[in-house]
């Protein structure tokens, strides 16, 4: 069996007094299907739906590779999100689809478990990844899709300074079902950067 390749840029960690971000690990399978599997209800609506082998090992491997490969090619930027006071984890929040050229652009995703709903912590993970992204990354603009009727995600991202731009229609396979999505961005210029 082969091994997993290593990060071969240096892993960017972002924290805050609350929270921090970081790249995922080999070790983390155990508390990452934990805090999944026991959330499944509250991901599913939001979700493409999930395989049979979901929360597996050899799916953690494979996801693991995915993460290494695309992080080392500069199209995505995955991170857990883990408490600052006990050191576990809450959720997850990633770039993906970064392009730079015309566009500098990427888009974000994120998921929370269940028990860390609510409790403003995925607002703190956008804050700690907006600046990372325009400053760092030198990006220019930050876009992320919400179901209409998620009306936690619609909150989350407007918290962040994030606006709607529009509605896009059948954009996305979300568990089994061709979904609409609101189109949420965030420019550079306009959260006090100048990229």
């Amino acid at each position: 069996m082969m091994g997993l390749p290593a990060f071969r840029k240096p892993e960017p960690r972002l924290a805050d007094e609350r929270i921090f971000l970081r790249l995922p690990r080999r070790g983390d399978h155990e508390e990452w299907a934990r805090l999944r599997g026991e959330s499944r209800d509250f991901l599913e609506p939001w979700e493409p739906r999930w395989a049979l082998d979901e929360l597996s090992p050899a799916a953690w491997r494979d996801r693991l590779r995915r993460y290494r490969t695309e992080f080392a090619e500069g199209t995505a930027v995955p991170f857990l999100i883990f408490e600052q006071e006990h050191g576990r984890m809450a959720g997850g929040i990633s770039l993906s689809n970064i392009r730079y050229g015309v566009s500098q652009s990427a888009s974000i995703g994120y998921w929370m478990g269940a028990r860390y709903a609510g409790q403003g912590m995925m607002v703190a993970a956008l804050k700690l990844l907006i600046p990372y992204s325009f400053d760092t990354l030198r990006l220019h603009r930050l876009e992320a899709a919400c179901i209409p009727d998620n009306n936690r995600s619609i909150r989350v991202l407007e918290k962040a300074g994030f606006t709607r731009e529009g509605l896009l229609h059948s954009y996305l396979k979300i568990n089994s079902a061709w979904q609409d999505h609101y189109l949420y961005a965030l420019v550079s210029d306009r959260a006090g950067n100048q990229n």
